[in-house]
């Protein structure tokens, strides 16, 4: 349409046609601002980031003092799982040290796959499936804030410190490593494999991918979390308890925090 076919005003001067849709059109308004399972203010989420990473800061704080009691604790799991006669980390162990490219392989996951890829799942489930990230990220957020709060109340210092068990710290002697001496340790708390957070947030990338998809082949997701539970034990940086109770924990956030009921499966793009 030409200004000469649009419509008079009153005025005498000419109106200016709108888009459908075009930003500030009247009754048009941003899918993302506000509306039920919108996409959050990216701010927000990467306050929500910079809250859990200070609380993990001061979770190491805490645990300076506690070394004795971490490791008294250390030999209590290690004995309780011998009660209830749960397999012994040392035989996963033995079997990854048949292959020096196998232990390298495992302690490279350990060091560069759980942060990045919890990074980039959270990334993807943001942008191509905002109706559902809701529910992912309040579950992840519970399950994260309990695994805190019991990282202060327990301490737990990890397999790999403990002689008596049998195990070898792999990363340190194969490398690649991600932790030095635990007193010189600015950044990580390594007093803290109870509950596995190394498990959990696999647990949950699985647990997304898998609802957030209808194809057969989304079962697939869960060699993620049997990897990486097959990884801790075997590195030596969790006892098998730390992930049963992670795995509870969750179980528990999942049926506390259930998916709205119109929440739809989609098949990932």
């Amino acid at each position: 349409m030409s200004l000469l076919d649009r419509p008079p005003r009153p005025d005498g001067a000419l109106t200016r046609l709108r888009r459908p849709g075009r930003r500030g059109a009247p009754g048009t308004a941003r899918p993302d601002a506000g509306q039920p399972g919108g996409r959050p203010r990216p701010v927000r989420e990467l306050l929500l980031v910079i809250v859990l990473f200070v609380l993990y800061k001061l979770g190491r704080l805490v645990a300076d003092g506690r070394v004795a009691e971490a490791f008294d604790n250390a030999r209590r799991v290690w004995h309780l799982e011998r009660l209830l006669d749960l397999p012994s980390e040392t035989g996963v162990q033995q079997g990854l040290l048949q292959s020096q490219v196998l232990v390298h392989a495992a302690n490279g996951y350990y060091a560069y796959v759980h942060f990045p890829a919890t990074v980039a799942f959270l990334l993807w489930i943001y942008l191509r499936r905002p109706v559902h990230y809701r529910w992912v990220r309040r579950v992840m957020v519970a399950l994260t804030a309990v695994a805190f709060v019991l990282h202060l109340l327990v301490p737990l210092a990890p397999p790999r410190m403990m002689p008596a068990t049998g195990l070898v710290d792999t990363a340190a002697r194969f490398g690649p490593a991600v932790y030095g001496p635990p007193q010189a340790d600015v950044v990580a708390n390594q007093y803290a494999a109870m509950p596995s957070l190394h498990i959990g947030w696999a647990a949950v990338i699985a647990l997304g991918l898998i609802v957030t998809s209808r194809t057969r082949l989304r079962w697939l997701w869960l060699l993620h979390p049997v990897t990486t539970i097959a990884v801790v034990v075997g590195t030596a940086n969790h006892y098998w308890l730390d992930g049963i109770v992670v795995l509870g924990l969750l179980s528990i956030s999942v049926l506390l925090l259930r998916p709205p009921a119109d929440l739809p499966a989609e098949t990932p793009g």
